[in-house]
């Protein structure tokens, strides 16, 4: 069992940065592949970003390249998204997910097994 907890959104302005932060506990945190997800009203919740479980390999989707960068430590069981140069269209509720031990890098929601509650991301133009 792993459970999830998001913390720092907030309301930022275009062009400033914010730093999420998704605490974990359970064992098996060390091992699992993690993403960041977002979901806008309306919308379907998409894969922002994703790490295996070492940390080495990453994915971004193409509209947070360059701006966005995720990480963990898994001694803290923490993962981290830091986001810079924010956009109006990055407002979403933000999602970290646990993947699958099975996964080296979860692509699809159906490929993470634990979820948090979600944090707020409000981009002001």
């Amino acid at each position: 069992q792993v459970q999830l907890v998001e913390s720092g959104g907030g309301l930022v302005q275009a062009g400033g940065s914010l730093r999420l932060s998704c605490a974990a506990s359970g064992r098996t945190f060390s091992s699992r592949p993690m993403g960041w997800f977002r979901q806008a009203p309306g919308k379907e919740r998409d894969l922002v970003t994703a790490t295996s479980w070492s940390g080495v390999t990453t994915y971004y989707a193409d509209s947070v390249k360059g701006r966005f960068t995720i990480s963990r430590d898994n001694a803290k069981k923490t993962v981290y998204l830091q986001m810079n140069s924010l956009k109006p269209e990055d407002t979403a509720v933000y999602y970290c997910a646990a993947g699958s031990p099975s996964y080296g890098l979860g692509y699809k929601s159906t490929e993470y097994d634990y979820w948090g509650q979600g944090t707020q991301v409000t981009v002001s133009s």
